[in-house]
């Protein structure tokens, strides 16, 4: 069976592409992420063109989000406060990302350019995820943790309009939370991903937001900035085929719910470990296409 994708204008296997789904919708319930950086390039191995791939996982995530941060709102856990910032960061990262797209798209070299981008990116994800993993497998047990401090760093305490934010329980300055949605609203329309995975440390780590509103305000964010970019690539790019995403979202429902129940028999640096080789994995294949030389270097056609 066989079924034709009008904006990518390919056919494909539709079982194919919910297998898909369904692998990274596992792979997302078992570590907790968000798959968009893993479902792009195997959209492009595929056979998907890179420009469709990016456009089409961008509305998926908005989706699959949505579902998620309903349940951090039961919890209370969600700084709207600190989500806005990040979202007005987003919002801007977003049209300069989508106008990034769209110059190497005029120039012919928007595959080239997304390859790189992931090769870059899963590469420096993947290794530091890796080693951060091993340390904790190798670390010895009885050994006692210090536990990290949730404080406000001075530098951006000391940075103009600080302000407080009560459910992050800190007081800082507007302008890294802006800066850093910025940056992850760049990545979400070059390269199709929600930004979570860097959304998630980056909030942890250098904002100090305390653990358990982090997930639930990096979703929030993520839902805003996602759907900005989808809708820029729809009608600047027309690049977002909405019948690929409704079946890359059927499997990724039922492939989530697998993935969740199967994380649980392992531990957090077990899991770590297996996402970093995952990473690293689909990285080096990224680079091997590209260090590949093309089959042909022109084709040569009838004029019509």
């Amino acid at each position: 069976m066989q079924i034709y994708l009008p904006i990518a204008e390919i056919t494909v296997d539709p079982f194919v592409i919910v297998f898909l789904g369904a692998a990274v919708g596992f792979l997302s319930g078992m570590f907790g992420v968000g798959g968009g950086f893993l479902m792009t390039p195997l959209l492009i191995f595929y056979g998907v063109p890179p420009a469709v791939a990016v456009g089409t996982e961008a509305s998926q995530i908005v989706a699959s989000s949505v579902s998620g941060v309903l349940a951090h709102f039961r919890r209370k856990t969600v700084d709207l406060q600190m989500g806005g910032f990040l979202v007005a960061g987003g919002a801007v990262g977003a049209v300069i990302g989508i106008m990034i797209f769209r110059y190497f798209r005029a120039i012919g070299q928007i595959e080239s350019f997304i390859s790189i981008a992931y090769v870059v990116f899963l590469g420096a994800i993947g290794l530091l995820m890796l080693m951060e993993s091993l340390r904790a497998l190798l670390r010895d047990p009885k050994a006692k943790r210090t536990r990290r401090k949730h404080r406000s760093a001075e530098w951006m305490a000391a940075m103009p309009f600080a302000m407080r934010f009560r459910r992050s329980g800190l007081y800082i300055s507007p302008i890294p939370p802006i800066i850093l949605g910025f940056l992850v609203g760049v990545l979400a329309a070059i390269m199709g991903v929600g930004g979570g995975f860097v959304m998630v440390p980056a909030m942890l780590y250098i904002l100090n937001m305390p653990t358990k509103v982090v997930i639930g305000t990096s979703l929030f964010q993520i839902i805003f900035v996602t759907a900005i970019a989808t809708v820029l690539h729809a009608a600047a790019n027309q690049t977002v085929d909405i019948l690929l995403a409704l079946l890359l979202l059927t499997g990724g429902v039922i492939g989530a719910q697998i993935g969740a129940r199967a994380g649980r028999r392992l531990k957090g640096e077990q899991l770590r470990a297996l996402l970093a080789l995952i990473v690293l994995a689909v990285c080096a294949r990224l680079f091997f296409d590209l260090a590949l030389p093309p089959t042909a270097l022109f084709v040569v056609e009838p004029a019509l």
